[in-house]
Formats: structure tokens, sequence, C-alpha cells
């Protein structure tokens, strides 16, 4: 389906004839596709694959506290060198384990000194007979943490549906000089490391190839390369696992850039860089991690030659990057950051009026809501393995010069 061609599924009406904003309905959201909390459809969706949570890094014998999918969590490294990530309150008192002390065992509470190891058995009771002879009935709750490209991932789901950790394949396939590097400022946002919006509306924008036109190569200069300032002539096609944008664009010299992106489940962005700095499959893939219904940040990990080159793929406007930007010149040059998150810390869907270009935010929200309609079925959504030795995910998307 092309964006010449295509209809949108549903296009509401203007809410009011004489034009004026007396009256308006009050808005509403997607509730089912936006709230990520426990319980909620959406939430238990997230819940069933593994999400990264930080920085290899980050796990480290001081404890931090991160927040996921609207929980509050503490994430420490034992003196063995595991990663654990537990419920904040300790299970004797409540006293957070923020506070608490590493070791060798696990992570010890400050106030009654109990020791909880990486999977939240109750290793040691000080101030109880034999150190705790009930110690075995007190699990502090957990979850299942992983190590993989230079991050930490959680699976904070149901127990027995917990599937393999994915690998991918362009960041399995390097060439030579090439090695991966891992980055947690929220590349692809435009704007800081937490964005103070919903999930939805930065997951949507992967899907949307025209504001590049409009956004980032007119109404706020040049923010990539001069190619993409021009018109594309766009298509859209849903696998199992992603919604796929494909965009063609006649290069002055007569050849087509081809540009293939993808949105993928669970909260992929499959972009190839908008520099086109070369041709071929895709440098990098970013995470979106929901931290609540109303912020996100963003994960990358990609293919580089040197330290530091996938933070200096960060957005710059006006030659800036966003954070040096006056508050004149975030009005005056607006990127993705002020684009979606002046759209409310959730997106009123009820005033949309969604023409012909916005076909790959229809067939992106219907991947999602068939994907609620398959755990409510009891089934497993789209790119969940359970097969230890799956072959590495791959996906299409690239830049791609044709004659």
């Amino acid at each position: 389906m092309t964006a010449r061609d295509a209809r949108p599924a549903a296009a509401s009406a203007p809410p009011h004839d004489t034009g004026t904003a007396y009256g308006r309905p009050r808005p509403t959201y997607r509730r089912e596709l936006t709230e990520v909390g426990a319980g909620t459809p959406m939430g238990e969706l997230l819940r069933r694959y593994w999400h990264p949570i930080g920085l290899t890094a980050d796990a480290g014998a001081t404890p931090r506290m991160v927040r996921v999918l609207g929980e509050d969590l503490v994430l420490f490294r034992d003196g063995a060198g595991r990663a654990g990530l537990v419920y904040p309150h300790c299970a004797h008192r409540g006293t957070s384990l923020y506070y608490g002390r590493t070791e060798a065992g696990g992570i010890r509470c400050c106030y009654h000194g109990w020791l909880f190891d990486v999977e939240g058995h109750c290793l040691d009771q000080p101030c109880e007979p034999d150190g705790g002879r009930a110690r075995d009935r007190v699990r502090q709750p957990w979850y299942p943490v992983a190590e993989r490209y230079g991050l930490v991932w959680a699976y904070m789901g149901p127990p027995e549906r917990k599937p393999v950790l994915p690998r991918y394949e362009c960041l399995e396939t390097l060439e030579d000089g090439e090695f991966l590097e891992a980055d947690d400022s929220s590349i692809g946002s435009g704007g800081p490391q937490v964005v103070p919006c919903n999930w939805l509306q930065h997951y949507e924008n992967l899907v949307d190839p025209f504001h590049v036109v409009i956004l980032h190569s007119s109404f706020s200069g040049t923010q990539f390369v001069p190619q993409m300032a021009l018109m594309p002539d766009v298509r859209w096609d849903t696998t199992d696992l992603t919604v796929r944008t494909v965009s063609l664009r006649t290069l002055p010299d007569g050849k087509t850039l081809r540009r293939i992106s993808e949105a993928a489940l669970p909260t992929l962005r499959v972009i190839p860089s908008p520099r086109v700095g070369r041709y071929g499959m895709v440098e990098s893939i970013g995470w979106i991690l929901p931290i609540d219904d109303h912020s996100f940040r963003i994960y990358v990990v990609g293919r580089v030659r040197a330290p530091g080159e996938l933070r200096g793929m960060r957005s710059r406007l006006n030659g800036k990057l966003w954070e040096e930007l006056s508050d004149a010149e975030h009005r005056d040059y607006p990127g993705d950051y002020e684009a979606q998150v002046s759209q409310g810390k959730v997106a009123w869907h009820s005033e949309e009026f969604l023409a012909s270009s916005d076909v790959g935010i229809v067939k992106l929200r219907r991947l999602l809501e068939k994907q609620l309609a398959i755990l409510r079925d009891g089934g497993d959504p789209a790119g969940v393995s359970f097969d230890p030795d799956a072959a590495p995910v791959r996906f299409a998307a690239g830049n791609f010069l044709v004659d």
C-alpha cells in the first residue's frame, strides 16, 4: 500500500461545525495501547518480552534505582559479578534496598542486615538466632536479568512464559574494524535522556517518513543530508514482527535512494542513519523503554569504528544539541522532542484526523492490537521464542542505492 492510494481505516469528522473551541468534548486516548503498568493490556503484552534497563556498567556495587513499566526497582551487581534486579522494599520491614550494601552473596539491607541473593533468596538474618532459622521461607521479589550487547536486560512477565533473549543479525555480523557500542543518551528522541511523554508517541513516529521532509529538512533547517528533503514515494508493509516503511527518493543523478525502516515488536527502532554515510543494512537498533505512562528513554546498540560514534549521531538543531538550545531556539527550531512532547503526556487520540500519510500509524496500531488479541486468547505474541538455538532476528532495514 502506498501513500498515494491509501486511505486510513477511519477518519473522524471535525468536532465542531462552528470552528470555535467552546463545548469541545473531553478528549480521550487509547488506554489499551498506551498504559504500561502491571495488569493493563499493553503492560501485560510488554511483560512478555525482554527489555533493556541499563548499560552493563549500570549494574555495579552501588545499588541503582531504576523505573521500568511503572515499577520502581533496584539494580545491583553482587561480589561474584552477577547482576540482580529486586523489588526495592526489603521483605523484612520495608526499608529500601537502594540503601543496601552489595556483598559476595547479594545485597544486604541497611536496617537489620537481611541478605538477599540475585534471585531473592534470603541468605542471612543476623539479628535472628542461627542467622535466621526460618530464612528459607522468605523471598524478596525479583526479576530475571541477562546481559548482552553491552546492556542489562530484564524479563518482568510470568516466569513460566519466559522467552529466550533474542539475538539480532545486524549486531552479530561485524565487518573488519567494527565493534559494538551501547548508548543510553536516547539517540533518536531528539531530546534529553528521559523524554516526558508516552512511549507510543515516539514508537509511531518510526513509521512516519513524511515528518523527515517537513520537520527535519525544511521547518528547522537541514538536520541530516539534502537527500532527506526530497519528498519520497512511500509504501508500508506489515510482517509478523514489524511494520516496514519503504521510501523511494529519486536523486539528482537519476539514481534512487531506497530507504527501509522498521518498527519492530515490542518497542524496537530499526532505523538506518538519516545521514546516509554508507549504504547497506541498518547500522544500529534502538529499544524504547517505557518508564511509565508519561515517560520513556531509548537504549541503542550499533556497529561502530570509533568510540563515541553512536553519541555523535544525536540530532542537532541550529547547530546545537537539544540541551544547548535556548528557550527561544526550542521555539524557532523544533525537533522530534518538541513535536511529540507537545502532543501531551499522552496524546489525545480522539482528537486526531488521520490522513493518507498516516497509513503506517494505522498499520502499527493494528499490529499491536493483534498481539493484544493473541495474549487474550492465551497465546504468545510475535517475536517471542523459547528456542535457545533460534537464529538471530533479521531485519530488511537499511539505506540502498539503486541504479
